[in-house]
């Protein structure tokens, strides 16, 4: 059964979607909701796929920094902020 849905969007993206969707040959529907399906999978990922996708250049990124565990990157980006504007 399907239900309607509201979305709030910005209008550029939503124009680009329109534009792709046409493109592709589908719905802007058809687009999101298996967007949708495919976020809320539960099928595991596999990863060997994943990481084909991913340039080299990045892939030698992966794992090269170690943040603690209660590692807080807004607070840490505010106070960056607060640095670079107020001091």
């Amino acid at each position: 059964m399907d239900t309607k849905l509201t979305l709030s969007i910005d209008i550029n993206t939503v124009n680009r979607a329109k534009k792709y969707a046409k493109r592709q040959g589908r719905s802007l529907s058809d687009l999101v909701e298996n967007l949708l399906k495919a976020v809320t999978s539960n099928e595991k990922i596999d990863e060997e796929e994943l990481m084909s996708r991913i340039s080299p250049e990045i892939r030698e990124l992966i794992g090269i920094i170690k943040a603690p565990k209660d590692f807080d990157y807004k607070k840490e980006l505010g106070n960056a902020i607060w640095e670079k504007h107020v001091k």
